[in-house]
């Protein structure tokens, strides 16, 4: 775990986006950025698709992550809302992985036990914890950004475990891991 390097954390949302930024080195980490992506006034639903995708890549461009943390999506009562959803973690995923770069998904409630040590901690104690660990200043007032910060703690946290969740290296790793998924 030696060298430095960026983990980009998206919480990824068709209202907004949240997003955190953190640097590693060694075993320490400390804050670059966080902030969203507001969609709330974008009704076409494809074209907030391509603004998450967008600005994702703008992320990269600018930060040069090393790897990124998404938050999965959970699963609710209501399919629309998931699926929605899971297409705006899609296109995040896939802006990093054309750019070849690692990609891990982890639960919302794997983010919250890592970051809290409590699976069913709110949005506000996993804000307060990482204003704690991190040396923040102050917290936005929209906790969409501390999710997407959080997603990036929780992957700097699971390094070195065996098991980080679902990981893809790129198309490839991707497709073989979906495979069984995939209708031929």
């Amino acid at each position: 775990m030696a060298g430095e390097r960026i983990i980009l954390g998206i919480d990824p949302g068709t209202l907004i986006m949240g997003f955190g930024v953190i640097k590693v080195v060694g075993k320490s980490m400390s804050f670059i950025q966080m902030n969203e992506l507001d969609l709330r006034k974008v009704t076409d639903p494809y074209v907030k698709l391509r603004k998450i995708f967008e600005r994702t890549l703008e992320l990269i461009d600018t930060h040069h992550p090393d790897e990124i943390a998404l938050e999965a999506p959970f699963f609710g009562k209501n399919v629309q809302s998931m699926l929605k959803l899971g297409r705006a973690q899609g296109v995040a995923m896939a802006a990093g992985l054309s750019r070849d770069i690692p990609v891990t998904e982890y639960a919302p409630r794997r983010i919250k036990q890592s970051i809290t040590g409590k699976g069913t901690a709110s949005k506000e104690q996993v804000a307060a914890m990482l204003k704690s660990t991190l040396n923040l200043k102050e917290l936005p007032k929209n906790l969409d950004m501390t999710d997407g910060l959080a997603a990036a703690v929780c992957h700097f946290y699971s390094s070195g475990r065996v098991e980080v969740g679902k990981s893809y290296s790129g198309w490839a790793s991707f497709v073989k891991q979906n495979e069984k998924r995939v209708k031929k």
